[in-house]
């Protein structure tokens, strides 16, 4: 009898596990992005604690799943934060070749942290619904399932670090994909979706598509300004060096 009780309580654990694990690829990119300036000492260190808070924090959006997702412009408010999350994480890209930054300390920990619990929490609004159906109403099953997440999550998000450490072209990549998810979550908000499913198919992926089109546009004005100011500091050095 406990053996059967025991299994009736892994098949819906393993279901949340996997779900998660399958909806929650791009929360790798985040906490990837988030800590990457940070020494190895303070990586880690966040990574474990933005990855723990925001688990928690999805044990209680999933356990208010229904409500919170019937509640008008949270998933619009979410988008734009996504999207400005996306556009500050490419304007805190480190330089190549740059060293961690060890200035701020504990402060670019936290801020890293804060980052990801609400990144988490965002991308999860679309993934909630799923993820408590599979839970059968347990907290205590959700909160297992979700746990059990969290090695291969922080495994994953280092695979994605030493992967934008090796090629920085995949940190505008992330950034592009965060502003995607902005897009689809924007449009699912209960504000406006029956708006959007009366029309054509092609406005759902064109709002995914304009969320990363953002995010790319004012990374490349920001560089496009950084140079402008780069040559505009070279020219009047040379002009003082003249003058001397």
């Amino acid at each position: 009898m406990e053996h059967a009780i025991s299994l009736d309580a892994a098949g819906p654990v393993l279901q949340i596990c996997l779900i998660d694990l399958l909806l929650s690829g791009d929360n790798a990119v985040v906490i990837a992005m988030a800590c990457r300036s940070l020494p190895e000492r303070l990586w880690r260190r966040a990574v474990l604690l933005g990855t723990a808070a925001a688990i928690g924090l999805r044990v209680l959006l999933t356990a208010f799943a229904t409500l919170v997702l019937s509640v008008r412009y949270v998933k619009l408010v979410g988008a734009a934060l996504l999207l400005a999350i996306a556009v500050k994480l490419l304007e805190d890209e480190p330089q190549a070749g740059a060293a961690p930054d060890t200035g701020h300390g504990n402060e670019g920990m936290w801020k890293a942290v804060w980052t990801i619990i609400v990144a988490d929490t965002v991308m999860s609004l679309d993934n909630v619904l799923a993820v408590a159906a599979a839970s059968r109403g347990s907290l205590a099953l959700l909160a297992l399932g979700l746990l059990l997440s969290i090695p291969i999550l922080i495994f994953g998000s280092v695979l994605v670090a030493r992967t934008l450490e090796r090629f920085p072209i995949m940190n505008v990549a992330g950034a592009a994909l965060l502003g995607w998810v902005a897009g689809d979550t924007a449009v699912s908000d209960p504000a406006i979706q029956s708006w959007v499913s009366r029309q054509t198919f092609a406005l759902a992926t064109a709002a995914s598509f304009l969320g990363a089109a953002y995010v790319l546009l004012h990374d490349r004005i920001r560089r496009a300004g950084r140079r402008r100011a780069a040559r505009r500091q070279f020219k009047l050095g040379d002009h003082h060096s003249e003058r001397l």
